[in-house]
């Protein structure tokens, strides 16, 4: 979607480095990964040397995104031009969505996550994160962290046209973990790791849901921060970034056949459903993966 170009942005709302510790995190919106072990993430792997304390990727210093987004993230114009000014309004859009919705659903306080930008490697309360580990949410410090030039390589490794929505929908899909997180659901995925219709998978295409539900939303009025209409082909976009990182098409791509009892965040149909679910309705009730006893056919589904 593009934004309003009145729109008014707080570039100070997002951050360009990030904190020391350990912890667990999840796997994002299009890595191949849900559990982040301390430093095990990788794009594209499916989890098994994450859960196990298997491969681990040795990393030096935190090479931050330019500091002065305050500066650079002014307007909805900056952030239709600039993909760093897209993810902070992306971010201030999403705090006016949940920050609202959720309490009159829930009746409990919506907290914000925070939000970190790099580039090469930045470190983090669940340990070293690099460009290859792709987006994700760490539990510990309740912050998404996210190498914009991982929309790129969405390009170029997975063939997504990640432009506007797409990249919108990578930022809501892990704020969908957020959510995730107050809800007290998120530890599902770790409990659970992989599988076709494993709590891991249930965790990822509920996110993507919460995703969906964002984009059926964000246009409404109100906020500093404006959308315009969704076009068909931004939504298009969308649904094809959504289709191109499922685990089976993944796993026929690097290794020639799809393995259902590897999988870590659905199917490509799956998480497409999923988010049209979210957007089609816009309500969190639709998007209760953990109760669905097909994944393939959400009811909220049109």
């Amino acid at each position: 979607m593009s934004f309003n170009d009145n729109s008014q942005l707080d570039g100070g709302r997002v951050g360009t480095g990030g904190g020391g510790g350990r912890g667990i995190a999840v796997g994002g919106g299009l890595g191949g990964v849900v559990i982040l072990l301390l430093a095990g993430l990788f794009f594209g792997q499916d989890g098994i040397d994450a859960l196990t304390g298997g491969t681990q990727q040795q990393t030096t210093g935190t090479q931050q995104v330019d500091s002065g987004l305050e500066e650079t993230c002014r307007t909805g114009a900056d952030a239709n031009s600039d993909p760093r000014c897209r993810m902070v309004a992306t971010v201030q859009s999403l705090d006016q969505f949940w920050g609202g919705y959720y309490p009159r659903v829930t009746g409990e306080k919506y907290t914000l996550p925070e939000v970190m930008l790099f580039t090469g490697t930045d470190s983090t309360s669940c340990g070293q994160a690099s460009s290859a580990t792709g987006p994700f949410y760490c539990p510990p410090d309740s912050t998404v962290y996210l190498d914009t030039g991982f929309f790129e390589q969405m390009r170029t490794e997975f063939g997504a046209d990640a432009d506007a929505l797409a990249q919108e929908y990578v930022m809501a899909h892990e704020v969908g973990h957020h959510v995730q997180h107050l809800q007290g659901t998120l530890g599902r995925a770790q409990q659970d790791p992989h599988g076709a219709s494993s709590g891991a998978v249930r965790t990822e295409l509920q996110a993507d849901c919460y995703a969906g539900m964002w984009a059926h939303h964000a246009t409404e009025s109100g906020g500093a921060v404006q959308l315009q209409p969704i076009t068909r082909a931004q939504l298009s976009d969308a649904i094809e970034a959504a289709g191109a990182i499922g685990d089976d098409r993944i796993q026929e791509s690097t290794r020639g056949r799809a393995n259902p009892e590897s999988f870590t965040h659905g199917t490509s149909a799956q998480r497409q459903a999923w988010f049209l679910t979210g957007y089609q309705t816009g309500d969190i009730r639709t998007c209760n993966t953990f109760g669905a006893r097909n994944l393939d056919h959400p009811e909220g589904l049109s």
